[in-house]
This record gives C-alpha cells, structure tokens and sequence, in this order.
C-alpha cells in the first residue's frame, strides 16, 4: 500500500496566475482545512522565484513548507525525515534525472516508501510531476528528448507528460514504448493529472477543457494508444 499519487502532466500553480483546480483538488483529498503541504524543488535547483509561486499559491489554504536539499536561504538545510509529518509532498518540475542523482544521495526514495499510507498524498509539478515516481519515463533532462529507465518505481511502467503540448513528446514516447526502449505506461497533456491509489489508477482530472490522458500499449505493430476518460474540475 502505497497510498495516493497525483501525477501532474504539467500545470498547477507554476503556469497558472489564478487558482489551480488541480491543486485546488489536490488539497481536498487529504480532508483537512490547512493541510500540511511541503514543496520540495530538488528538480529547478531549489530556484527562488519558483519557492515563491508555491508559497503565494498556498498561502492561507495551507500550512506551507520547503525542503531544499540545496541548503537555499532561508531554509538551510533540514532532516528530509520532515517529510514524514506533512499531508501533501509537492514535488517540482525540472530535472528528473537531476532530482533522482539527489535524492539517492539524501536517502528520499527510502524515506518515501514506508511513508505513504492510503491517507497520505504525494503530488508533484511539472515535467517531472509525473516522472520521477514512475519506473521509467521521457525527459528532456539531457537536452533532446530521451528515455529515462530508473525511476523511482512506486508506480509501475513509464510516463510521459506534456504530452500534445510539446513538439516530439508523442512521437518519441510512441516510439520508444513500441521498440521496448520504454514499457507501456502513462501520456498526460498539460493541465491533467491521473490520481493513484496503492499503485491503481482511480482517475484522471483536467484543470480545463480539451485535454488528455492515454495508456499506451505495446501491439503487434508499435505501440497504440488508448484513450482515458478525463474528468474537468470545476
């Protein structure tokens, strides 16, 4: 048991000036009124300005938070163990194979999985959003897009995220889920999320119209997609 993942195919507080439905959504499955929500940007290098859209976009709707494992101002560094007391860990985009190399080196893969109950949430940002907590995924965290085949594996197979968004993201990730460079898993455009319960989908919402989510399958002719019921916020 693994507990909930939401899986951001980009989107959320980092492109929206308004309200985020998604996260908006986010907050509401842990069921309290000021849940404990932890930012953790490993992936942009713990960057400023994006601690301060966190902390704006939070702000009285939640109890706010930032681990920076790069020991920024005015956070310093802290025990990662803080993660273990919060009811959302919000993950930042970036670098996902950046933020992996890291957090192997501080131990937040060990720390996570004995963490996670029904009742925790484990959300994350943009392209590494819904990347990281995969086995594998596409990433562009080499320059041109490439496969990436060591996640952290709490969920099974790979993902791609921005999807139709992003020139090259659906043609490569078909691609590479055709020929075996990745396993079947996961595409979500910009603005969807797909909700994880021990490891199952449950369902994936969208912060806007027209926006979508697949799982792609390998078949005998490369790989097909199959397109998920997407569920619109209000």
């Amino acid at each position: 048991m693994i507990g909930t993942v939401l899986a951001l195919g980009g989107g959320g507080f980092s492109t929206l000036d308004e309200a985020s439905a998604i996260d908006t959504h986010l907050l509401s499955l842990t069921g309290q009124d000021q849940p404990k929500v932890c930012f953790v940007p490993t992936a942009s290098g713990d960057a400023d300005p994006y601690i301060d859209r966190f902390l704006a976009a939070f702000s009285g709707r939640a109890q706010t938070s930032v681990l920076s494992l790069f020991c920024h101002d005015p956070w310093g560094y802290q025990d990662p163990a803080l993660l273990l007391d919060q009811d959302v860990v919000y993950v930042g985009g970036g670098s996902t194979a950046n933020l992996l190399s890291v957090w192997r080196l501080h131990g937040l893969p060990e720390l996570f999985m004995p963490a996670l109950t029904p009742a925790r949430i484990v959300p994350f940002a943009a392209a590494v959003r819904s990347n990281c907590w995969f086995e594998a995924s596409s990433t562009d965290s080499y320059g041109p897009l490439a496969p990436l085949s060591d996640g952290i594996g709490f969920l099974a197979g790979s993902a791609c995220p921005h999807y139709l968004e992003e020139p090259g993201r659906r043609e490569k990730y078909l691609g590479w889920v055709g020929d075996g460079a990745l396993p079947e898993g996961y595409a979500v455009d910009q603005h969807v999320a797909l909700v994880f319960r021990d490891g199952r989908l449950v369902e994936a919402v969208a912060e806007s119209q027209d926006h979508a989510a697949y799982r792609v399958e390998r078949g005998p002719e490369g790989a097909q997609e199959v397109a998920l019921p997407v569920r619109v916020l209000p």
